[in-house]
């Protein structure tokens, strides 16, 4: 059983059901189970999406947050309360789980989780991926320059574990660095996981399990053609849509919007 964890508010419900989807389609062999936390979703909504999962053969699990639990916290700008949930997930997660696979909604899971899944986690809090795309890297470890960092990992794709998460990661310690770094930070919740925890970030191959459908070319002449679409998609396990621009958007139109269609009509039609 592979315990998968979400947390999302409605306008990524279609997401997570083609992200879902394409888990199912391509792990055929396992078994899920799919923890959703939230704080806004109605009624109508989580029956909607329990009968889906459901119907894919997985396991839902449901996790409500209080409206008042995050009251003290500091937020920012348009980042709200909901950036702590990810951080903080071992928290309100059954205490006997002992790892945990975090997804953004605005992925693909292309080939296996199995081998993702299991790697090895001793003395690490999380296992991630960073893009090095050089100028991305430099400019957010100078950007938090004061923070002891060998690379800026991405958030969106975090092996988690929880119990290792339960005995270092500290509430007031998150929200003190928010208090502190409140003009530096730009994705708050991903600075946060770098700056505090970054030595104990287990590193995973980015075109393998966190590959950037922005950098489709950048990819292929770095390898000298070797990462051609053919290879991707035989290869490449978690293709993650980053940016703002996302391929269920009209105006989109990146390299992989055909493929992510693909799944989108045999997601929800």
């Amino acid at each position: 059983m592979m315990n998968i964890l979400v947390t999302l508010n409605a306008n990524y419900i279609k997401p997570l059901k083609v992200m879902l989807k394409s888990i199912s389609l391509n792990n055929q062999e396992e078994n899920f189970s799919i923890y959703l936390i939230h704080s806004s979703l109605t009624a109508e909504e989580i029956k909607d999406l329990n009968i889906y999962i459901e119907d894919l053969g997985y396991i839902f699990n449901e996790i409500v947050i209080e409206e008042d639990y995050f009251t003290n916290a500091p937020t920012l700008l348009h980042y709200t309360k909901e950036m702590y949930y990810r951080l903080l997930a071992f928290k309100f997660l059954p205490q006997d789980l002992d790892r945990i696979l975090y997804l953004d909604p605005d992925i693909l899971v292309l080939n296996s989780l199995k081998e993702l899944y299991n790697t090895d986690l001793e003395g690490y809090l999380y296992a991630a991926a960073y893009h090095n795309i050089i100028p991305i890297k430099e400019i957010n470890k100078i950007r938090l320059g004061v923070y002891d960092m060998d690379a800026y990992y991405n958030s969106g794709v975090l092996l988690m574990n929880l119990d290792l998460q339960r005995q270092i990661i500290k509430e007031q310690e998150i929200y003190a660095f928010v208090e502190k770094n409140k003009a530096k930070l730009i994705m708050p919740d991903q600075d946060i996981i770098n700056a505090l925890y970054g030595k104990y970030i287990k590193n995973l191959e980015e075109k393998l399990y966190n590959y950037d459908a922005r950098y489709f070319s950048y990819y292929k002449i770095m390898s000298n053609g070797k990462w051609d679409m053919g290879y991707v998609l035989r290869n490449t396990v978690i293709l993650h849509f980053c940016g703002k621009k996302k391929p269920w958007q009209k105006e989109y139109s990146g390299k992989f919007h055909s493929l992510y269609k693909h799944y989108e009509k045999l997601a929800i039609g």
